[in-house]
């Protein structure tokens, strides 16, 4: 093989190495753009849960101070 042939080779080649690293990019960025969008969605969803927890937490707390109101009637009578 003569050195023009051994040119035009490589060439070849290195152009597939660059065509297979552009799609590998290609998808490297889609991959990128999934997990934007998922850590985003599972970011709503979870201040969403938290959200409920904390409103489920803050009538509890109502819930309790009542109780305790009812509580002391009750000992009050009982005494």
């Amino acid at each position: 093989m003569d050195m023009d042939g051994m040119k035009s080779e490589m060439r070849e080649r290195f152009n597939q190495v660059d065509e297979r690293f552009n799609q590998i990019e290609q998808r490297i960025d889609k991959i990128e753009k999934t997990v934007i969008k998922i850590e985003h969605e599972h970011g709503e969803k979870l201040s969403a849960l938290f959200d409920g927890y904390k409103q489920n937490s803050d009538k509890l707390d109502r819930i309790e101070t009542e109780v305790s109101k009812h509580e002391e009637v009750i000992l009050r009578r009982i005494r």
